[in-house]
């Protein structure tokens, strides 16, 4: 069997998506680790199927690179828009796709992709950190020196601490820096630090706004892999009109062979 596909990135994520409207494709999880593997494979944080889904343009079915499906990914979700607007899937600046965890309205310009992501109704404000769930759950830490932690060591521990042993959770550790965040993020289905992380960045922009370390709702977020902007407006305890605005980048097409069943 072939499959064509085409590698994106976006501030860094990286990703392998699949025209799958045909339903032609069923990648078992051995097949998904193997393509992601950066040794072995294509490499890549995880594997996006574009699908056919009534009422939507198009669904987005998400794999972390160990081969499980996963939950929201905000930058795979901003890459999905600009690949269905690429093979013509959608033929004008917005789109209304579905994901896992609901629907969600978007709009691109050039390679320039602001992603509508869900609503919160819920900030758990704990002494040391914070947890918001942006489409997946996000565990929030605020500290002074972002750039000489150990991303990999503390937040594997965090991720499989006993609070979080059932679904596991992603920990993003945020400096505020005038009026921009710096967010690293240790993401769990990766299990290793990626370059950046989208439903992180939102988390810790609604985070910070959360607590007053920032107070615009319009928020500036420098990643490892590049910069992305977060605004959102707040009606009472709630966040809504959520938007994830950033860069998108197709790196090239390519063609993989599987060896048959």
């Amino acid at each position: 069997m072939k499959i064509i596909f085409l590698k994106y990135k976006a501030t860094g994520n990286d990703f392998i998506i699949i025209n799958n409207t045909e339903k032609l494709f069923l990648l078992s999880k051995k097949i998904i680790k193997n393509m992601c593997n950066r040794n072995l494979g294509i490499g890549a944080d995880g594997i996006i199927l574009i699908e056919k889904i009534k009422k939507y343009d198009f669904y987005m079915k998400y794999y972390n690179s160990d081969g499980k499906e996963g939950t929201m990914c905000g930058n795979g979700g901003r890459c999905s828009v600009h690949f269905a607007k690429k093979i013509g899937i959608i033929n004008n600046t917005n789109t209304l796709f579905k994901t896992i965890d609901g629907s969600h309205y978007a709009s691109i310009t050039k390679n320039i992709v602001s992603l509508n992501m869900k609503n919160i109704e819920l900030v758990e404000v704990y002494k040391k950190h914070i947890c918001i769930n942006t489409g997946s759950p996000h565990h929030i830490l605020f500290i002074d020196n972002k750039n000489y932690i150990n991303v990999y060591n503390k937040g594997i521990k965090i991720r499989f601490n006993q609070k979080y042993i059932k679904k596991g959770v992603n920990v993003n550790f945020v400096k505020v820096k005038k009026h921009i965040l710096n967010v690293r993020t240790y993401e769990r289905g990766v299990e290793n630090e990626t370059l950046s992380c989208g439903t992180g960045v939102t988390a810790s922009a609604i985070a910070a706004y959360n607590i007053k370390k920032l107070l615009y709702n319009k928020i500036i977020v420098q990643t490892l892999g590049g910069t992305l902007q977060v605004k959102f407006e707040k009606l009472l305890k709630s966040y809504k009109e959520i938007f994830l605005k950033g860069e998108v980048n197709f790196v090239y097409k390519g063609i993989l062979k599987l060896p048959a069943a």
